[in-house]
């Protein structure tokens, strides 16, 4: 989120807006035209794009929201069912692709929507004693689930919940009461985060090349990188926001011996 805000804004900030297009039915009728984009911020998962009018964009990626930017006069590009938000400078064509959440409103309202959030591990607010009292509060839950709660802390989605917990040698169901140093694990995945805020991906391995960029994520049925033991996933979360955990059994053993893993349709491979 952090390089799609510092592009947005490199191409878009101090520009004045020729064209608007909201094709969500809350916004369809509004029309930015006319202002000026101060800057792109984000804040966690959130994308905040702000105007001389007092107005902001909000955009929220999820899973599979992105921006795009054109230069003018290019056209839109993609599959034009998938566009959301076009915003049209002289230079930039700013395309939202299968955004689910995009909103219009004042710039001073922006803290109510996101006064929900923990410290951002990316941003100003980062606060490490924070986001450990706040896993404190549910000794119960699995760790894996709990790291990706933007409630928890702002930033950590899935790739780096499966990352951190294979490169700190712990199982995603261990109950966060159970893991053996929690703040090595949160300390763990703000450098993780910090070291890729710049280059657009996702390299926890140091190594950018396709197909090593990563430990586990993504690599089921695959060879773990340190000992060989076939990489396993499943599904975790509450139900309706399941997201797939990769793991290695071996390299991350529960925490009980006996315990076991919520297997699901994901599959075991």
């Amino acid at each position: 989120m952090v390089v799609a805000a510092r592009r947005l804004s490199a191409a878009l900030a101090g520009e004045r807006l020729l064209r608007t297009d909201f094709r969500v039915p809350a916004f369809a009728t509004s029309d930015l035209s006319g202002q000026v984009v101060r800057e792109v911020a984000p804040r966690g998962k959130h994308l905040f794009l702000r105007t001389d009018a007092g107005l902001t964009l909000h955009t929220h990626f999820e899973m599979d929201g992105r921006w795009d930017l054109r230069r003018a006069g290019s056209g839109l590009g993609g599959r034009p069912h998938e566009v959301r938000v076009v915003l049209e400078t002289e230079p930039w064509t700013a395309v939202g692709r299968r955004l689910p959440v995009v909103e219009l409103l004042p710039t001073r309202e922006e803290a109510a929507v996101v006064a929900h959030l923990g410290p951002d591990v990316l941003g100003p607010d980062w606060d490490p004693a924070e986001v450990l009292r706040r896993l404190a509060t549910t000794p119960d839950r699995p760790i894996g689930d709990a790291v990706v709660d933007q409630r928890v802390m702002a930033g950590p989605g899935n790739v780096y919940r499966s990352e951190a917990c294979f490169l700190r040698g712990v199982d995603p169901w261990t109950p966060v009461g159970e893991v053996q140093d929690l703040a090595a694990m949160v300390s763990l995945l703000k450098r993780l985060m910090e070291a890729n805020r710049s280059i657009g991906a996702q390299v926890t391995t140091g190594d950018p090349r396709p197909g090593r960029s990563r430990w586990v994520y993504g690599r089921g049925g695959e060879p773990c990188r340190r000992c060989g033991t076939p990489i396993r996933r499943a599904s975790s979360g509450p139900p309706g926001q399941e997201r797939v955990v990769y793991w290695c059994p071996q390299c991350q053993p529960p925490a009980r011996p006996g315990r076991i893993r919520p297997l699901t349709a994901a599959g075991s491979t």
